[in-house]
C-alpha cells in the first residue's frame, strides 16, 4: 500500500501527479466506488504480483523511489503511445 513518504515524493513531483492518478485508477479493482473505503485502492493481488516480480519477495517493501521510477516509466509509455 501506499505509505506517507510515498505520497510525499509524488507530491513533490507535480509533473507525475496526472500519471499518479492514471495508475490509481488502472490498477484499482473495477467498481471500487461501491466498496468502503470507497477509494481507487491497488487490488492487493496485483500489488503481491508486481512486488513479487520487481523484488522476488511478495512481502517486500516499494521505497518511494521505486514508486517515483515507476509512475516515470508509466508517463514515458503513455508519451510515446500518443505518438503513433
Amino acid at each position: 500500500m501506499l505509505s506517507p513518504p510515498m505520497i510525499l515524493a509524488v507530491l513533490r513531483r507535480p509533473d507525475l501527479w496526472g500519471e499518479g492518478i492514471r495508475t490509481m485508477l488502472a490498477v484499482a479493482p473495477k467498481d471500487w466506488w461501491r466498496k468502503r473505503p470507497f477509494l481507487p485502492r491497488p487490488d492487493p493481488g496485483y500489488m503481491s504480483w508486481r512486488v513479487a516480480t520487481a523484488h522476488g519477495d511478495p512481502n517486500s517493501i516499494l521505497s518511494p523511489q521505486e514508486l517515483v521510477a515507476y509512475l516515470e516509466w508509466r508517463k514515458l509509455q503513455h508519451r510515446g503511445l500518443r505518438r503513433v
